[in-house]
């Protein structure tokens, strides 16, 4: 089988990660191969938050928690990198974009051994009045949505094979 569609087959998300960070190079490469998602008539309306500091990870973990209603839990599940995947608002498929931004990510992560998982609530966040003056803080301007979180990091769990896929995922019309 092709090695690409085996990285798509075996991916699974990751919800417990070792402390160990992600070498940069690897991060960047991760990063990059987001950047070269499809997007409607190129407009590339996504933009993409690379956040390993602890703090920031912390405040996002805390304001995601509150939203989710468990504001005991860590959303983030300890993981070294989060990355923030928004899209401007004032683009037809500025959701589609940024969804197939966060499933370049996940899919490159897997093909360079490393642990993803799309945590929601990144819209909520960032429609908030902290989660708008965070994104002011870092000079980003404009009307953006919040598409998703993608965690990253060194899985500490043991491989999860795949569900069996239900019968009628695919109808076939010739």
């Amino acid at each position: 089988m092709n090695e690409t569609i085996q990285t798509l087959i075996a991916r699974r998300s990751v919800r417990k990660y070792k402390k160990e960070s992600i070498p940069k190079e690897i991060l960047a490469e991760i990063l990059k191969a987001g950047t070269y998602a499809p997007s409607g008539m190129n407009q590339q309306s996504s933009i993409i938050l690379a956040i390993t500091n602890q703090e920031v990870k912390n405040q996002l973990a805390r304001m995601n928690a509150k939203i989710l209603g468990k504001e005991e839990m860590d959303p983030f599940y300890g993981a070294p990198v989060v990355l923030v995947v928004l899209a401007d608002a004032s683009i037809p498929t500025a959701i589609y974009d940024g969804s197939l931004v966060m499933g370049n990510l996940m899919n490159a992560a897997a093909s360079l051994g490393i642990g993803s998982c799309w945590i929601h609530r990144a819209k909520e966040v960032f429609e908030t009045e902290e989660g708008k003056q965070l994104l002011a803080s870092y000079g980003i301007t404009g009307n953006y949505i919040g598409i998703g979180n993608c965690i990253l990091g060194y899985a500490d769990q043991e491989e999860l094979s795949p569900s069996p896929r239900k019968e009628d995922y695919i109808y076939y019309i010739q």
